[in-house]
């Protein structure tokens, strides 16, 4: 076609009108870290499916911020739950300069990265770190979404002995700064209660043998043995506990609180054995929101809610939340709205204390039957 002179003015117009809408766009990076590789791979996927069912329900709304439109993308890293490539992971985004983090899913990987976003300015929301020491550490840019362990802990100590009626108990941690941190606050806990430790045995995160410690604990008759550590572990304990001819209840922290734990553990877990508590959870009025949220997980994935995504979901959305409120997506700016923040999400209402915990720290205790999770209570 040729052009006329008539439509030459009108397409450089348009050509302007395009080029300024285009400049109005501004990409938001948020970093998200989990182990994608090693024995917990399982729940790192999980968490970074959380992540980017956020994402897509930011960029579908759109959202506008400082007077442009925003879209936002998950910068996803692969920490292993190993602490040294966690902080590898954090500086590669700071490198990135993401404009906040999402993450990590271990204790033991999220402690040493956030001195890392600390330092370079960087706001960070762990979805399901819950070692006290995380946010101990005078760093105003660190928040949780669960609840810590020395409410985890305490909940599950309480319960031992009130409504067990556990008498000896046994504890066992993979020497992680989640595990020990779960077992030292479950310990304290249960000699509060009343309850009678009658030995403390440790392994690793890696372990799949644990004979010689099962045996120690076996001969001095524990009714319940407490773990801290992950399901990848706890499954295989529990087989050779079997094995053993030992039939403790077996009790643990939202690590062993998957849907995976029944696969893990083979046939060696009865019915109502395994009590365990997960960091949060959602009363009655609340619940359907949270089962929306895993019905579309579900349509979205083709697989079922591991144990985190849906923390990791309502830390990206309050990340946006604060964002918006402060009408900036700069750190430094947003900050100050995220501290302050009141916040309905899936998982229930999300505030912060003067540390970045939860201050409605909320936890759900389950058990299984029938090689599904059956929930037992809401608790704080």
């Amino acid at each position: 076609m040729r052009l006329t002179p008539t439509l030459l003015p009108l397409l450089s117009i348009a050509s302007l009108l395009s080029a300024s809408a285009y400049a109005q766009e501004q990409v938001v990076k948020i970093g998200h870290v989990a182990p994608l590789s090693g024995q917990v791979a399982h729940l790192g996927k999980d968490n970074e499916n959380g992540g980017r069912m956020a994402i897509d329900a930011l960029n579908a709304k759109p959202i506008t911020i400082g007077g442009k439109k925003i879209k936002f993308i998950l910068l996803g890293e692969d920490d292993a739950a190993n602490p040294q490539q966690g902080t590898a992971a954090a500086q590669k985004l700071v490198d990135a300069k993401v404009h906040g983090v999402i993450g990590h899913l271990n204790s033991g990987t999220t402690i040493p990265a956030s001195k890392i976003y600390n330092d370079a300015g960087i706001v960070q929301i762990s979805p399901s770190a819950t070692n006290p020491k995380y946010t101990q550490q005078g760093f105003k840019g660190a928040f949780r979404v669960v609840a810590n362990d020395g409410q985890l802990g305490g909940a599950l100590g309480r319960y031992a002995a009130s409504t067990l009626k556990a008498k000896n108990v046994a504890i066992i941690d993979d020497r992680t700064a989640y595990g020990q941190g779960v077992a030292d606050e479950f310990a304290k806990a249960a000699k509060a209660a009343g309850l009678n430790i009658v030995g403390r045995q440790y392994t690793n995160d890696k372990a799949t043998d644990f004979n010689a410690i099962l045996t120690a604990i076996k001969g001095k008759n524990p009714d319940l043995i407490f773990f801290g550590g992950m399901d990848a572990v706890g499954g295989p304990m529990l087989r050779q506990i079997k094995q053993l001819g030992m039939t403790p209840k077996f009790m643990g922290g939202d690590g062993i609180c998957s849907e995976q734990l029944p696969s893990l553990a083979g046939d060696g877990m009865t019915d109502g054995q395994v009590i365990c508590a997960e960091a949060g959870g959602v009363e009655d009025s609340q619940k359907k929101g949270l089962e929306e949220f895993r019905a579309a997980y579900k349509k979205k994935f083709g697989t079922d809610v591991k144990l985190y995504a849906p923390y990791v979901y309502d830390a990206v959305m309050v990340m946006a939340a604060a964002m918006q409120k402060a009408d900036s997506v700069e750190p430094a700016k947003y900050l100050p709205e995220l501290a302050k923040i009141r916040y309905q999400g899936v998982t229930g209402l999300i505030e912060f204390d003067e540390r970045g915990d939860m201050k409605h720290g909320t936890l759900t205790l389950y058990t299984f039957k029938s090689g599904k999770r059956s929930q037992i209570a809401v608790t704080k």
